[in-house]
């Protein structure tokens, strides 16, 4: 399925979909680093390094879908919140490629304070825009865009082009080994057939309590006695066994720091493995204390201003800590060991921060593909572009 991908960051969300059948035609990045990272890991005449701005959506056709992460920091609970008013608010540009490429379909993902009540106006401008990404208007403010076109669409006097659902979505609850909650947008053509919905949770927090503080599976499992640091101690679950009725038995326990990092070695040790230096400097202080290792990590983050912080260190069970190294980063985004992350520590956690987990993408993305494939649209499952 021919796609464009537009700000493809460090590639998490171009590894996941390309892993199901999704073939890249272009991958659009701005920031240097996470170009050469492209580069290494993927043909490097994809990659268009440049500003959005300046891409020309004519010299590329025949897109089947369009995928994405619009710059956050105007919607991040780190940032300023200025929504709209930021100038890297790039949101009307990922409506511009899909009005100009009238693709089968789309995915842009989001962090969670796009779902602030403060931008809840703008939010449902966005998802009327990819509705009717053709509507256009003599106006440059948006909130009477906004009124105008919730007016056309509630009297039924413009006709709907795409079919958009959103949902929040927690990578934990995909296999990735930490907590990560994000906006997916997902949206499919009005003439596609397509009966879609957000792939169900394949692993659960509830699981991993019985696991822990019942059957002690996963002590067996690490061949460890009960650690002191598990989720009931830290997360206000029940540990009966009644709720385990609910989910269906193939649903798997969240993953922890130790599933993914178990057979990683300290970086202080002695080894061959790139970008898995030590770094020193970690201090724990209010907030910023780190992910114990028993328990999915917390969100990786880019930083305020792109500086990495404490967030991004694991938390072992005597209570000392260090930060997680570059490779650490890459597994606990589900990155496979093999990809490469350019740059020193801080620009490869950066990267890293913000990037989309690649099992999350490759859940989402083999939905889409299973969901266009029993359609009247088939989709032509091709090679990929990684390396």
């Amino acid at each position: 399925m021919r796609t464009l991908e537009i700000f493809s960051g460090a590639g998490g969300l171009a590894l996941g979909l390309s892993q199901v059948g999704f073939r890249h035609v272009q991958l659009v990045e701005f920031n240097k680093q996470a170009c050469k990272t492209l580069r290494k890991n993927f043909n490097p005449e994809l990659v268009f390094e440049g500003d959005i701005r300046d891409f020309s959506f004519e010299k590329i056709n025949q897109i089947d879908f369009v995928a994405g992460g619009p710059p956050c920091q105007p919607f991040s609970l780190g940032g300023k919140h200025k929504a709209s008013a930021d100038n890297r608010d790039m949101f009307p540009y990922a409506v511009q490629a899909i009005r100009e490429l009238k693709p089968k379909g789309f995915i842009f993902e989001n962090v969670k304070g796009l779902l602030r009540k403060s931008f809840s106006d703008y939010f449902e401008y966005i998802l009327l825009r990819l509705t009717y990404p053709s509507f256009s208007s003599s106006e440059d403010c948006w909130e009477r865009n906004f009124l105008l076109l919730k007016n056309m669409a509630e009297n039924n006097k413009i006709s709907s082009e795409y079919k958009v659902q959103f949902r929040l979505l927690n990578a934990a609850d995909y296999g990735v080994p930490q907590t990560r909650e994000r906006v997916f947008i997902v949206g499919f053509r009005s003439d596609i057939k397509a009966d879609w919905s957000f792939p169900e949770p394949t692993h659960s927090k509830t699981i991993l309590v019985q696991h822990q503080n019942l059957s002690n599976e996963y002590w067996i499992k690490h061949k460890l006695k009960k650690g002191k640091y598990t989720v009931s101690r830290h997360q206000n679950i029940l540990k009966n066994g009644q709720q385990l009725a609910l989910f269906p038995s193939k649903v798997l326990p969240w993953r922890t720091v130790r599933d993914a990092l178990g057979n990683v070695p300290h970086p202080n040790s002695e080894h061959n493995i790139p970008a898995h230096t030590f770094k020193d400097g970690a201090k724990s202080y209010p907030g910023h204390t780190g992910s114990f290792i028993d328990l999915p990590a917390k969100t990786l983050k880019a930083g305020v201003h792109g500086v990495p912080g404490g967030e991004n260190m694991i938390r072992y069970e005597d209570g000392s800590i260090r930060y997680f190294t570059v490779h650490e980063g890459k597994l606990l985004q589900t990155f496979p060991e093999n990809y490469e992350i350019t740059g020193a520590w801080t620009e490869g956690m950066r990267q890293i921060g913000n990037a989309v987990p690649v099992a999350l993408a490759r859940v989402i993305g083999k939905s889409i593909i299973d969901t266009l494939s029993k359609g009247t649209h088939s989709v032509e499952l091709q090679k990929s572009n990684v390396k």
